[in-house]
């Protein structure tokens, strides 16, 4: 019996491979991916990066992601340097950015940072510190959404001038220099003009090492919608 078994399974196996061969593969679900970055379908993307090239910053357009609980980065760049007037201006430690906010740092940077540094400290800016740009996190104390969790913020550590000096904002806030602190101050007031929301040492002591800055507006630390510009 044993040899009768051992023939019929030697016959049928070759039926049986094949059928195996011919089966579907089992169905592979994978990992949260990104598909391959599209040039965005509306007027305003095409247009927002545009303007970002014409700055002559270097970026690189990044895919939408969504990360769940709210959190995305749409629309989104990473840029690896600015221009100002005279040179490259480079950065630290930024992750995805909007193309909105990345557009609106060019213009704060060149405009607002970099000759603000040339007439109170008599160097032009070399380096921009940042502290990072997406977070999926609410705002402190809140149960509301920070500009972080969408990319529509920025926390600026340092500004490095190109005689070497490094003007932190914890260091540099109340500092004994009187140009120091006009400098920090008149970068601040100059966010202002170009940012949502803009939070300072001036705000709270979790700002007393960063500012803030975020496009659109809301409020303290809030989304990127509507309302006035919130400046502290």
């Amino acid at each position: 019996m044993a040899r009768t078994f051992t023939l019929a399974l030697a016959a049928a196996l070759p039926v049986l491979l094949a059928g195996c061969a011919g089966a579907p593969d089992p169905v592979r679900r994978p990992m949260r991916t990104v598909a391959a970055w599209n040039p965005p379908a509306a007027p305003e993307g095409r247009a927002c990066l545009a303007n970002l090239g014409r700055s002559n910053a270097a970026f690189t357009p990044l895919p939408d992601q969504y990360f769940g609980a709210g959190c995305s980065a749409i629309g989104a760049v990473r840029l690896a340097s600015l221009r100002s007037d005279g040179g490259l201006l480079q950065l630290s430690n930024l992750g995805p950015v909007t193309c909105p906010l990345a557009n609106t740092l060019s213009g704060w940077a060149r405009f607002g940072v970099d000759r603000a540094a040339r007439a109170i400290l008599g160097s032009p800016l070399v380096r921009i510190e940042t502290m990072g740009s997406y977070a999926c996190r609410n705002v402190a104390g809140t149960n509301r959404l920070s500009g972080h969790a969408t990319a529509n913020a920025v926390d600026i550590g340092a500004f490095v001038l190109a005689d070497g000096r490094r003007i932190s904002v914890l260091q540099g806030w109340n500092a004994s220099s009187p140009q120091v602190r006009a400098f920090l101050n008149t970068v601040r007031d100059s966010a202002c003009k170009r940012f949502g929301t803009v939070l300072s040492p001036d705000y709270n002591a979790a700002h007393r090492d960063h500012f803030h800055l975020e496009v659109g507006g809301g409020g303290a630390g809030g989304g990127a919608g509507g309302g006035r510009a919130f400046c502290r």
